[in-house]
């Protein structure tokens, strides 16, 4: 288990898949992307494969245990490092005794209101061909209004997460990303944010940002906004001589 602050208490447990990945700061499996304390808890046998392609329900009892050895450390809420545990969003937070938080995807519905009723989102994923409209539905989100773009052709990408190598280019990977959420913007002009359901891409959100103009959503902004209230922030009452 890893804490990212030895003189602090965790607030946030992050249950992660168990790859072999090289997690560079700003994946959401990386100590280093949290400006706050984090446990963490790999859930033995909880493959990439296991979840993403044969969708297999036996991963939710390890991911329960896990997330209770998590509590016990005194966790207040949970997440995880793969957008598609969405799939057992309701097991997972129906078991345990905490809020569960199991993918970015959950951010779904709040980007739509935001968006207004003519806006849509650009989901870049680690894998198109597996992410399904009964993903977007678990995480509240609407199929008709997203545009989904993939990275599992993509040979830098595909290295770093689905090979076992524990190799990474980090500036291969931000070149596809760039690359393929460009593409997916022009495709779909009416694309006014993006959200990634990889929890390994937010240290390119920034680039990714920067090439195509529209705000980027991600494991760590969700992370960021449940943190936020566990731990709000404290203001002194205005005074009686202070206007609101």
């Amino acid at each position: 288990m890893e804490e990212t602050r030895p003189d602090g208490a965790a607030r946030i447990g992050i249950l992660k898949m168990d790859a072999v990945i090289r997690r560079i700061p700003g994946d959401a499996g990386n100590p280093a992307s949290y400006p706050f304390p984090v446990l963490f808890e790999t859930v033995r046998g909880a493959g990439l494969a296991r979840l993403i392609r044969e969708r297999d329900p036996g991963i939710v009892a390890p991911f329960v245990e896990a997330g209770l050895r998590l509590v016990r450390q005194g966790v207040r809420a949970l997440g995880t490092t793969c957008g598609f545990m969405i799939l057992f969003q309701r097991e997972l937070a129906g078991a345990l005794p905490v809020p569960v938080f199991t993918s970015s995807l959950l951010q779904l519905p709040l980007i739509e209101r935001a968006l207004g009723p003519r806006g849509r989102i650009g989901v870049v994923t680690a894998d198109s061909e597996h992410l399904l409209p009964e993903h977007l539905r678990l995480a509240g989100g609407s199929p008709e209004r997203v545009s989904l773009c993939g990275l599992q052709d993509a040979p830098c990408f595909h290295e770093a997460i689905f090979s076992g190598s524990g190799r990474i280019d980090p500036a291969g990977v931000c070149r596809e990303v760039v690359e393929r959420s460009r593409r997916l913007c022009a495709a779909d002009p009416e694309i006014r944010a993006l959200l990634f359901e990889c929890a390994n891409l937010p240290p390119y959100a920034a680039a990714v940002r920067e090439a195509t103009g529209r705000p980027v959503y991600d494991a760590l902004t969700l992370i960021r906004w449940v943190h936020a209230g566990l731990a709000p922030g404290s203001f002194e009452a205005i005074g009686p001589g202070e206007q609101s």
